[in-house]
């Protein structure tokens, strides 16, 4: 497995935390099949030399999950030549919109104010349980356009943690992959490499200081609780994955087993 990374990890010069998420073993001796499930963030940035890499993985379909106000801050992925875009908004433009505001333009006393003392933290947890539960209908649609034709395919977000990260994680799920690997792959957006760029307007120090740094590392962590928090949600709401799968995102036994002829070695 390793030595397939250098092809299909490169270090992309305009697009953060991309990687195949090939080689992940299933709890029943499989493996995801590389070169049939990738994840990055936006491709808005991406160099002539980062298209022409994209466009050579063959891609069917990319799975953009931002919504209108990331597209407005950082610009529409670029065009790949034959390849489907499907932009499923996996959080409402309007949600939270002052807190990122702050996020981007608050001082340290605005930013002590709604990220001190574990706020952050929770904002994340609960936000992972949201898009859970309320977020089933777009989860399907995604499913069931792996089941159908749009392998390869590349799910992103913004940093390609978050949005993308559940969207993975759920598709990791539903092929049977070890839930200890889903989490290694989740929190390597965790690497220096890859992680989001925080963007804070103004030019003083305190815009990027230590403690600005400190408050803000919740939102731009990927960390084991996150994750752990949806997957409880859907023990807590469905009673196991299962019945999640079934009940709330439509996929039948012959809808798995296609999924996993897709997506497994």
């Amino acid at each position: 497995m390793t030595q397939q990374v250098p092809s299909t990890e490169p270090e992309l010069a305009g697009v953060r935390n991309f990687r195949d998420v090939g080689g992940l073993p299933t709890v029943d001796g499989r493996r995801v099949r590389h070169g049939v499930l990738f994840r990055s963030g936006h491709l808005a940035h991406a160099t002539a030399e980062d298209t022409a890499f994209l466009s050579s993985l063959g891609l069917h379909t990319v799975f953009d999950f931002r919504n209108a106000a990331d597209q407005r801050l950082e610009g529409p992925d670029v065009a790949l030549p034959g390849v489907r875009n499907v932009n499923l908004p996996l959080s409402d433009p309007a949600d939270g919109a002052e807190f990122w505001k702050m996020v981007r333009d608050g001082d340290l006393e605005q930013l002590r104010s709604i990220l001190a003392d574990g706020k952050g933290a929770d904002r994340m947890i609960t936000s992972y349980r949201l898009t859970v539960k309320e977020r089933t209908a777009e989860h399907a649609r995604v499913l069931r356009s792996l089941v159908e034709d749009s392998v390869p395919a590349l799910m992103h977000c913004a940093a390609g943690k978050d949005r993308a990260g559940l969207s993975v994680a759920v598709t990791l799920l539903a092929v049977g992959v070890e839930r200890d690997a889903i989490f290694d792959d989740y929190l390597k957006s965790n690497a220096k490499h890859r992680r989001y760029k925080v963007r804070r307007s103004g030019s003083s120090a305190s815009a990027y200081s230590p403690e600005a740094m400190e408050l803000l590392s919740p939102l731009f962590d990927a960390r084991t609780e996150y994750l752990s928090a949806a997957f409880e949600t859907v023990e807590e709401t469905w009673g196991g994955v299962d019945p999640y799968l079934e009940q709330a995102l439509g996929l039948t036994p012959e809808d798995r087993e296609r999924l996993r002829e897709r997506l497994l070695d």
